[in-house]
């Protein structure tokens, strides 16, 4: 169910992608017009490629042409090493592409942070995730030291005083500052359970203006983290898009929910997956049906699809599900340029 919300930042909006600066807007961004639109967004994970070769990246935006408002591009998730978020990032917005920036604090101090900050907005990118980051004890460089300087809560107030006070965290100005729209993760399937919109209250005091979570396959425990949310009044002050995803196989679901932190699988999609013919096609269905529930909760603006290893199935997902309904989002052109036609409007609905 989506919706506009009233802040600081709402106001009128425009029939073309909106100017850096613009009143109601906190960047030029195409992923903030169609929140603020009121249209259910889709965003997804994009895998960085092991790979120097640019090419690797932009094959693999191009499963998702014309299907997903934004690609997140992941900074070292798991601690793994691959491309670096800010370099994915540049390559594909330079051919017009809506990405998310990932930022992890576990590796580089406030100095190289704000660097990348700057850097990112200057190369064109104009969403920026803020994330603590996973301990290097489980990704592929255990021996690498940590850093750490900053959490996702601390990392918010940088960014939001950079675009917003135009300062460095030191207290110095900046003759230009990043014009981002800015973002945080919030796990509701972590306990203890009555923390968790208090933490996401915490994240939007910082600057948090819209929210990626955990995959959500607990649709009652999301629920009442909703319902709890909405309470508290912080439904009205950001948009929350739950996190979704393919499972391949009941193998899969229990190695991640024994191995991959804050994933929760109930047992009942287990079971599920266990009795059916083909689990991988299960496994979407799965994902499919909870797209179209999660649609249908009071201050959800959209998703964001994780599928690793199956980014292929995820354009048949967003068609199945019908959540765009006759809406379809950016698509690059040989000479990228905002195209009237696909132009969301401030004012329309789905």
């Amino acid at each position: 169910m989506t919706r506009h919300i009233e802040d600081g930042h709402a106001g009128a909006g425009s029939e073309s992608e909106p100017e850096s600066g613009l009143p109601g807007y906190s960047s030029s961004g195409r992923l903030e017009q169609v929140l603020k639109s009121g249209h259910f967004a889709i965003t997804a994970e994009l895998a960085p490629p092991d790979s120097a070769n640019p090419q690797d990246v932009y094959a693999r935006a191009r499963l998702f042409d014309g299907h997903v408002d934004a690609m997140n591009a992941t900074d070292g998730s798991g601690a793994n090493c691959h491309m670096s978020s800010v370099a994915m990032c540049a390559l594909l917005a330079r051919h017009g592409h809506e990405v998310v920036m990932q930022i992890s604090c576990r590796d580089r101090n406030r100095i190289a942070i704000q660097g990348d900050i700057l850097g990112g907005a200057a190369l064109g990118i104009n969403n920026m995730l803020c994330l603590t980051g996973d301990g290097v004890q489980v990704g592929d460089h255990p021996q690498a030291k940590p850093v750490f300087d900053l959490d996702s809560l601390s990392l918010l107030e940088i960014v939001a005083g950079l675009r917003d006070k135009h300062a460095f965290a030191s207290g110095r100005k900046l003759t230009d500052p990043p014009r981002v729209f800015l973002g945080a993760a919030e796990n509701p399937f972590a306990p203890p359970f009555d923390f968790r919109p208090h933490r996401l209250a915490k994240k939007i005091a910082a600057g948090a203006q819209f929210i990626q979570t955990q995959y959500c396959f607990d649709l009652p425990r999301f629920t009442a983290f909703m319902q709890r949310s909405q309470d508290l009044g912080l439904l009205e002050k950001c948009f929350i898009l739950p996190g979704v995803g393919p499972l391949a196989s009941a193998r899969t679901a229990n190695w991640m929910r024994q191995h991959v932190p804050g994933v929760h699988i109930p047992d009942h999609i287990i079971t599920r997956l266990e009795g059916a013919k083909d689990q991988k096609a299960e496994g979407r269905n799965i994902c499919i049906e909870m797209i179209q529930q999660l649609r249908e909760i009071e201050g959800v603006s959209g998703v964001h699809i994780m599928a690793h290893r199956q980014e292929a199935s995820v354009a048949d997902i967003i068609q199945q599900s019908g959540v765009l309904r006759d809406r379809m989002p950016w698509t690059p052109s040989p000479e990228p340029t905002f195209k009237k036609e696909h132009a969301i409007s401030a004012h329309a609905h789905d």
